[in-house]
């Protein structure tokens, strides 16, 4: 007989993604010198954690009682509601980088990878090179982001206590392979440059 308990469906979305970039670094070493490069792959890995992504901040929306229905709403929640989101880093210490994809959002503007992520989208053929490693990196990163803050969110309405975003990374297995959060939220945190 196998046993089975429900699954983290996000994360586990994540983590296939993740590993689809990680595979991508065979041919493209991820520096500041190929942020331009753009493929196939890499369009494929854009859209599809952009995707995720919307419907992870729809979901976050949803367990924050906030109506939302497009990026500015989402913009506009997360700006009143969640503004500790915005200015989450993400590190990939295994090449050195260190961005923030959400900071548009302390202003007015979507985030460029977003904007990228539905001209690759909708207009391949005319904007095929957004498909870049910039923009894919910052949209995986943002995707890091989004998923554990709905975990933290869905893990307090199910275990009907607060729970912090270090014992939500906790209990988010297996741990990433590339990208990384703050070290506070890591109960065994790496070097980061």
């Amino acid at each position: 007989m196998i046993k089975s308990r429900p699954s983290n469906i996000h994360w586990n979305y994540f983590l296939a993604i993740e590993s689809d970039l990680i595979k991508t670094a065979r041919y493209i070493e991820f520096c500041e010198d190929n942020l331009g490069v753009y493929s196939i792959e890499l369009a494929h890995i854009l859209i599809s954690a952009s995707s995720e992504v919307d419907v992870l901040l729809r979901e976050i929306c949803r367990l924050k009682k906030i109506k939302a229905n497009n990026i500015n709403d989402y913009r506009i929640a997360f700006q009143e509601n969640l503004p500790e989101f915005i200015n989450e880093p993400i590190f990939i210490t295994r090449y050195g980088l260190e961005f923030t994809p959400w900071e548009n959002w302390n202003g007015d503007d979507c985030p460029e990878w977003w904007r990228s992520h539905n001209k690759v989208k909708h207009e391949r053929n005319q904007y095929f090179e957004q498909a870049n490693l910039q923009n894919t990196l910052n949209a995986v990163g943002a995707l890091l982001i989004a998923v554990t803050y709905y975990h933290q969110l869905e893990f307090n309405a199910r275990l009907e206590k607060k729970i912090n975003l270090n014992s939500t990374t906790e209990r988010l297995k297996p741990f990433p392979q590339l990208f990384r959060l703050r070290n506070e939220y890591y109960q065994h945190p790496v070097y980061i440059y």
